[in-house]
């Protein structure tokens, strides 16, 4: 028996699905508007099958398998799930404590070697508030006060299972007028520690007597040496220019996240293959390094040829996200682009793999039916699916939400909406 859901009346379903750690055999969405971010672009009227946690197969006039969930998407956007930015989620539950946050080691030499995923808590309260918008992935970023050299984080899967992690690790280097290593902001002596790093990490190199990397630290960036991608925080073009020499130099595999001035450099990041995570809000300078910000610059990267994704929302603002993606589409930048820098891209950059970040056979089910245009900040995700399997569309703002704004509650009156 065919059981038919709108998508509202899913939400209710699809909660005690995930409540009772069960999915449907197999879940199929019907006449959707479905942007696969592949070769199919966007199918109008079309269907989606999935089964055991993958896209079976889409197109129009499906047949609906008797054991399915139904969800009437009613002509609707479908799209793959959305990448959250460069954040801390599942590392630290609010920005002004500090207890949870992992403890970095002492700084006084760079340690590649630090890694934040053994510290990563899918349980996090703000996971649920960024996944109910939309978002089904995220990267994990490494930072320690007082070193250039952030350490080691990872993509992650924003679903409530331990270890989801997807991809390689990744390591996360902070360059510019912020960044602080031992003790000097200098832009030369932020380059000779990063020189002498890479050196001490080349296996012919014997033992000095005053390194800065211990002997997991040289092994740590070894691997990155061998083209394991590196994340440089960078926003001055002539920064990001030294980060491809560098690159180059070193056999790195970059990927530059701010970027303000980016737009100046494309043709030779376009050149170099180099992506650039883009925070498309930025159009006023907070410091030197960002003089050249500008509005259009995911525009004019793009243009350009490079492969762009957005970052730049941060953690606890990390559902916002899209709305940058917005913003950079008022701008310039191509509809199907923006939506491409919130899925595929980041995937690629990220090289999760060809089943992340589309809509196709063999693809992760993971997936957003969207109330209206994703990218228009009035519309919302009604159902996220991370794997197949339909999330609770819960949090605890929403359960908040839910006990505080009834006037008429059998809870004392302190807990009653004036």
């Amino acid at each position: 028996m065919k059981r038919r859901l709108s998508p509202a009346a899913c939400l209710l379903v699809c909660g005690l699905l995930a409540a009772g750690q069960a999915a449907a055999q197999a879940l199929f969405v019907n006449d959707a508007t479905l942007h696969t971010m592949g070769p199919q672009a966007v199918l109008q009227d079309a269907d989606i099958l999935v089964r055991d946690g993958r896209i079976q197969a889409i197109g129009a006039g499906l047949p609906i398998p008797a054991d399915a969930v139904l969800i009437e998407a009613a002509g609707r956007p479908v799209t793959p799930g959305f990448f959250a930015g460069i954040t801390q989620l599942g590392l630290t539950e609010i920005a002004a404590e500090e207890l949870p946050l992992p403890v970095a080691p002492a700084a006084e030499v760079l340690r590649p070697e630090y890694d934040v995923t053994p510290s990563y808590n899918p349980l996090a309260t703000a996971i649920p508030v960024t996944r109910i918008e939309g978002y089904t992935w995220s990267v994990l970023e490494a930072s320690r006060p007082g070193s250039i050299v952030g350490g080691q984080g990872r993509a992650v899967l924003l679903d409530d299972a331990f270890g989801t992690f997807a991809g390689d690790s990744v390591l996360f280097i902070d360059l510019g007028a912020d960044a602080v290593t031992q003790g000097t902001t200098s832009r030369a002596g932020q380059w000779m520690l990063l020189e002498q790093a890479m050196g001490e990490a080349a296996p012919e190199l014997p033992w000095l007597p005053e390194p800065v990397l211990t002997l997991a630290g040289r092994r740590a960036l070894a691997h990155y040496q061998s083209g394991a991608i590196t994340v440089f925080h960078a926003d001055r073009a002539s920064d990001i220019l030294q980060v491809l020499e560098f690159s180059a130099r070193h056999r790195l595999k970059p990927v530059i996240n701010g970027g303000a001035e980016a737009w100046m450099v494309a043709d030779r990041l376009a050149e170099a293959g180099v992506p650039v995570l883009v925070d498309a809000l930025s159009n006023l300078p907070g410091n030197f390094d960002q003089l050249g910000a500008r509005l259009d610059n995911a525009a004019l990267l793009h243009a350009a040829g490079v492969t762009i994704a957005f970052a730049g929302a941060g953690t606890h603002h990390a559902r916002t996200l899209r709305q940058v993606a917005g913003n950079a589409v008022a701008n310039g930048l191509p509809y199907e682009a923006g939506l491409a820098a919130m899925t595929v891209n980041p995937a690629t950059i990220f090289e999760l793999g060809p089943e992340h970040g589309t809509l196709a056979p063999e693809s992760r089910a993971d997936l957003v039916i969207w109330s209206g245009d994703p990218l228009e900040v009035t519309s919302v995700a009604e159902q996220v699916v991370i794997g197949g399997r339909p999330v609770p569309m819960v949090s605890r703002q929403t359960l908040l939400r839910d006990r505080y704004l009834p006037e008429d509650s059998r809870l004392p009156r302190a807990y009653i909406k004036p």
